[in-house]
């Protein structure tokens, strides 16, 4: 692994041993892209190209900023300043992925019914709901491979949500109701804005 990424890598040791305490890092889903991507010899713009985009016939989405005027503009707290493009860089992993609400839908859907999704990607649609550790109060709350994944009464409910500078989105589906629920914006407040607790809700049947 190369490039700006790689210079920024921890010195010390860490803070904990390994799988004993959890905790989210757009940083550690950045180097687990570098990762696979040298471990299968393919960049990883080609990697997710190939093996989920065309494979889930997601024509509406790309990895990267361009200058087709597609993207939508993003704005600071005051909802009016235009924000620019966000450029991941090394952190392309980490959130890179522009979507169309159509795409968005059809790549939560392949989570809904694996079993009807392309042959390749089944196993690892169903793969991802797994829980691989948990967490929180009575540890309640489980986290799955880059699902975040909570209890409800009828099953478990799974979401992810993201912020670059000035959008957010929410993707979250619901295996005992087959609903799933794609929310974005152009407009970030803070760290208390209402927007993913909104969604959270509303996918929830809050």
């Amino acid at each position: 692994m190369k490039g700006p990424l790689s210079r920024r890598l921890p010195a010390p040791p860490a803070a904990a041993p390994p799988g004993t305490r959890w905790r989210y890092s757009d940083y550690g889903v950045a180097v687990l892209g570098h990762a696979l991507a040298a471990a299968t010899g393919t960049p990883w713009e080609d990697l997710v190209t190939d093996r989920v985009l065309r494979s889930l016939g997601l024509d509406g989405t790309t990895l990267r900023a361009d200058d087709s005027g597609l993207d939508a503009v993003g704005h600071g707290r005051d909802g009016e300043t235009p924000v620019p493009p966000f450029h991941a860089s090394g952190f392309q992993a980490a959130g890179a992925v522009r979507a169309t609400p159509q795409d968005l839908l059809a790549f939560l859907e392949a989570h809904l019914y694996p079993g009807e999704a392309p042959p390749e990607l089944a196993p690892a649609l169903r793969t991802v709901r797994r829980p691989v550790l948990r967490r929180g109060l009575t540890h309640r709350h489980a986290h799955a491979v880059a699902w975040f994944r909570h209890p409800t009464d009828g099953g478990p409910l799974y979401f992810h949500s993201g912020a670059p500078q000035g959008q957010q989105a929410f993707l979250g589906f619901r295996p005992d109701t087959g609903t799933a629920l794609a929310a974005v914006c152009t407009r970030r407040f803070g760290a208390h804005d209402p927007f993913v607790a909104t969604a959270y809700a509303l996918l929830a049947g809050e």
